[in-house]
């Protein structure tokens, strides 16, 4: 089978298979658990600085989103940083790694943006023979309120900064953590690189409230009668986590920066996917909460049995495999035309691409007395949205027209070659030009 050996930035794993930082790795009976269940590596939930306990909520700390059958698609946590002493959190995570020395141990910290403050955290955590530390500068509740987590993470001349004092005070990999909670996610992965990180992680979570109690009056989770925004998580934000990771694994800025994948993954597919644009290891978290730390068996096992089917011999025949694929939308072929076809024989003629196509899109889809859907080229554009609608998997696909055939929607012919992009009249700077 194939090998799925990892080395990420020095940091060597069995499997590129990571537990995030969050619940399932706040002490040593978890990330036991977890090593005993296959996973590859740890980042340890994030510790903070000696001084007042961080006190968590006693009450509900998570929302949710749903799918149908109750499918967890999105989770939402007001859950803070760890809660338990630092000197716990350290003594465990030395006794982890000195008994499980083949994997990847991550410490995440977070603590004041002062640079004594890292100086000081920083020589304690080397003791523990971790193999890296995890810069939290994500968290977008609670924490970021005083000012951290993605309160740093928003600003890029402070993420180089603390960078800069973590590379100055600690000689092991240093990983930073970014927030989607920004609008140009290259900015700060920019910043992380020009302070010497060995790699970005990306992403955490994006700041929510998932849903309001229309009997309290309250965002949900409701804590005595209030809420709050929240970190949110799970299978819905994917793609907005493969979108960020693309823009920083094709900038020239920050291309070639090592990256770990996090958001939403939950199938050996989606880990193949963030690998396929630039993740040298993905980091999991709400699948493990979901379906247990066993899930990554099923990971493991279906991104080998893939690999080998695709003669992809290691993962570095993967990772980054897709980003020369990602282009802006004005190198798009205009050239390339496909048409939407039905297979009949798998049609159950419930009407949902007709009634999609004829209320909100371009009527291209007609409907005979029997109940049988036909596509009507000439007004097909090939939006997709039949598909997308469709219920039977592989009952419409689009269909290419070959060079030299007439679009019935156009009355052109379809030409082999893309047109000249510079010139074409959906160019600003074309439009402009005129």
């Amino acid at each position: 089978m194939a090998d799925l050996t990892t080395d990420f930035v020095g940091i060597r794993s069995p499997n590129p298979f990571w537990l995030a930082s969050a619940p399932p790795t706040d002490k040593e009976y978890n990330v036991r658990r977890a090593f005993e269940a296959g996973w590859g590596g740890v980042v340890w939930k994030t510790l903070g600085a000696e001084g007042p306990p961080v006190v968590n909520v006693n009450g509900p700390r998570y929302g949710a989103i749903y799918g149908a059958d109750r499918r967890l698609l999105g989770l939402n946590n007001i859950e803070l940083i760890t809660d338990r002493p630092l000197e716990t959190n350290l003594e465990e995570m030395a006794r982890v790694k000195a008994d499980y020395p083949d994997r990847a141990l991550i410490a995440s910290i977070m603590v004041p943006c002062e640079e004594a403050a890292w100086k000081a955290i920083l020589p304690r955590v080397m003791e523990t023979n971790a193999d890296g530390i995890e810069l939290n500068f994500g968290c977008p509740h609670g924490m970021s309120e005083r000012g951290m987590g993605s309160a740093v993470g928003q600003v890029p001349e402070y993420i180089e900064m603390v960078t800069r004092w973590c590379k100055q005070y600690y000689d092991r990999a240093v990983i930073v953590k970014l927030t989607p909670n920004i609008t140009d996610i290259r900015k700060p992965a920019a910043a992380a690189k020009n302070g010497g990180a060995d790699a970005v992680s990306l992403i955490n979570t994006i700041n929510s409230i998932t849903s309001v109690d229309l009997d309290l009056m309250s965002p949900m989770p409701t804590i005595d009668g209030k809420g709050s925004h929240g970190g949110y998580c799970g299978p819905a934000v994917k793609p907005i986590a493969l979108s960020m990771v693309s823009e920083i694994a094709r900038d020239p800025e920050t291309h070639g920066l090592p990256i770990s994948g996090i958001g939403g993954i939950t199938t050996w597919r989606d880990a193949a996917e963030f690998m396929a644009l630039g993740c040298g290891t993905v980091q999991v978290c709400t699948a493990a909460m979901t379906y247990g730390f066993r899930v990554v068996e099923e990971m493991k096992t279906g991104l080998s049995r893939w690999m080998d089917e695709k003669g992809y011999a290691t993962l570095d025949d993967v990772v980054g495999r897709a980003v020369p694929n990602v282009t802006d939308w004005k190198h798009l072929n205009l050239n390339y035309v496909t048409k939407a076809r039905i297979d009949q024989d798998l049609c159950i003629k419930c009407g949902r691409c007709y009634a999609a196509c004829e209320d909100t899109s371009h009527q291209a889809i007609g409907m005979l007395p029997d109940r049988t859907f036909t596509v009507i080229d000439a007004e097909c554009v090939a939006c997709n949205l039949c598909i997308d609608v469709c219920p039977v998997e592989n009952c419409i696909d689009m269909v290419q027209l070959a060079p030299g055939e007439t679009d019935p929607r156009t009355g052109k012919v379809v030409e082999a070659e893309p047109a000249d992009w510079t010139m074409h009249p959906n160019n600003p700077s074309a439009v402009a030009a005129e």
